[in-house]
């Protein structure tokens, strides 16, 4: 059975001459939530266009709110300034039909053993929090993090993960989703987090596959167990990649010379590729519990969704008629 699916990308438009979606502007410049809000309604009149509904906004769109030197950006006073215009994006999100996310960066490590990381990293949190709510999404728009650090010692790590967790607000706390990696923490990882603390789980598939548990925990497995963790009549939320696995080269030193050498190098698996095989999209979509919403974590962004797309309408057409879309398409 072919269940339901909608497909997304993250944060920069590569169609339409290349849009921004985020004021990216260095502090000394004036950067303002407002202008991420200008450059966002551009955004969105594109995902309309190629009908798309799933986008992940940028880290950015706040511009410096959690910064502990410029208060006068701090991300409360930037969102009361702007709250006009929020409340507008967000009625024009919704009437889109738009779920929205975040995917704070690798800065953003609630388990740090440093507790001035861990306390800078829950205020990003909250912050993205605070945007969503602002916007008016759903329970499905989620903040999306990774566990953070091993620190050479796995179960004092996810022990802070759990603690900071508990330190969050209730709204931060139901906004949350938090992804597997190719690293230290897997599968096995965050679905024990989840069993702590009952945070949902955002499935990376091309992660999973790309690190030694999933020998041990098939993908289709590891898609049912995580799509468990969300809340009745709420859509889990999945990543897709597929490896970068062209041929590249590095120069190196020839050893006793002063000379360098142009060496061929395998590829390393876990670096995304421009665009999505559209056989692993296909493994994903036919292995999936029930509908799910795709986030294709692709370098090409809004290019691979069409390229995706394309794809399943020639080789697939039975999974192309499963996507979601408006009458308009």
């Amino acid at each position: 059975m072919t269940f339901p699916y909608r497909l997304g990308f993250p944060v920069k438009v590569l169609g339409a001459g290349g849009l921004a979606s985020a004021d990216a502007r260095r502090w000394q410049s004036g950067p303002h939530l407002s202008r991420s809000l200008e450059l966002l309604d551009a955004v969105l009149d594109h995902l309309r266009a190629i009908d798309v509904t799933v986008f992940r906004l940028s880290s950015q769109t706040i511009p410096y709110g959690t910064h502990p030197d410029l208060p006068q950006l701090h991300y409360r006073r930037q969102l009361d300034e702007c709250r006009e215009r929020l409340d507008a994006l967000g009625a024009r999100a919704r009437a889109q039909g738009l779920r929205l996310s975040t995917h704070p960066g690798q800065y953003t490590v609630i388990n740090s053993a440093d507790p001035g990381l861990t306390a800078r990293s829950v205020a990003d949190l909250e912050q993205d929090t605070a945007l969503l709510d602002a916007l008016g999404q759903g329970p499905e728009a989620a903040v999306v993090v990774h566990v953070g650090g091993l620190y050479g010692d796995r179960p004092s790590a996810l022990d802070r993960w759990a603690r900071a967790f508990e330190t969050l607000s209730r709204s931060a706390q139901a906004r949350l989703a938090l992804e597997n990696d190719d690293g230290p923490f897997g599968v096995a990882d965050v679905l024990e987090l989840h069993r702590r603390t009952g945070v949902r789980i955002a499935y990376d598939h091309h992660h999973h596959r790309a690190t030694a548990g999933s020998v041990d925990l098939p993908p289709t497995d590891a898609l049912a167990a995580t799509y468990r963790t969300w809340a009745p009549g709420v859509r889990p939320k999945v990543h897709l990649s597929s490896p970068r696995v062209d041929l590249e080269h590095v120069d190196r030193k020839v050893p006793g010379t002063r000379r360098t050498e142009h060496v061929p190098v395998a590829p390393k698996l876990t670096p995304h590729a421009d665009f999505i095989s559209p056989f692993d999209l296909v493994d994903l979509l036919r292995s999936a519990p029930g509908p799910l919403d795709v986030m294709l974590e692709a370098k090409a962004k809004d290019l691979a969704v069409q390229h995706a797309r394309a794809a399943l309408a020639r080789l697939f057409p039975d999974l192309a008629a499963a996507e979601e879309r408006s009458t308009s398409a």
